[in-house]
């Protein structure tokens, strides 16, 4: 495996912690909508990572060189979460049912903080392992002239 091969497996997870960032968003902004296109309240939203065997050069795979044990990942799908809203007596509220419950989404924001700052460092990693990468194969090319 060489240094373009480690950035294109950090450029995956750059990618599908972008996609899980802007999921998380997605449910803090969403965290107190009552009312969505489908009916009823929002539904707080996961992203699944699957991991993916890199693709070598066609030259690397006939040769037998390419290592087949090289993966990355990606965002395979955003799925809603199943958890019953949370009811809250508000029965002068627009969206509130003949009993006077309101159906919230079931997001809680303190967990949602914390998988965005997780989310954060894993993007972090990834963008420092790229620069890592990107930095030994500028050494290599200073060694190649000298």
């Amino acid at each position: 495996m060489d240094a373009l091969d480690s950035m294109k497996i950090s450029a995956s997870g750059l990618a599908a912690n972008r996609k899980r960032i802007e999921t998380i968003s997605s449910n803090l902004a969403n965290s107190q909508t009552t009312r969505t296109i489908e009916g009823g309240p929002y539904r707080r939203k996961i992203t699944v990572f699957a991991a993916e065997p890199m693709r070598g050069a066609y030259a690397e795979v006939v040769e037998g060189t390419y290592q087949e044990n090289a993966q990355g990942v990606y965002a395979k799908e955003t799925i809603s979460d199943n958890a019953p809203p949370i009811l809250k007596y508000q029965p002068d509220h627009v969206d509130a049912d003949e009993r006077g419950y309101v159906a919230y989404p079931n997001i809680n924001v303190m967990v949602e903080m914390a998988d965005l700052m997780n989310a954060q460092r894993n993007y972090e990693a990834n963008a420092n392992a790229m620069n890592v990468s990107k930095s030994m194969a500028m050494k290599a090319l200073e060694l190649g002239r000298n």
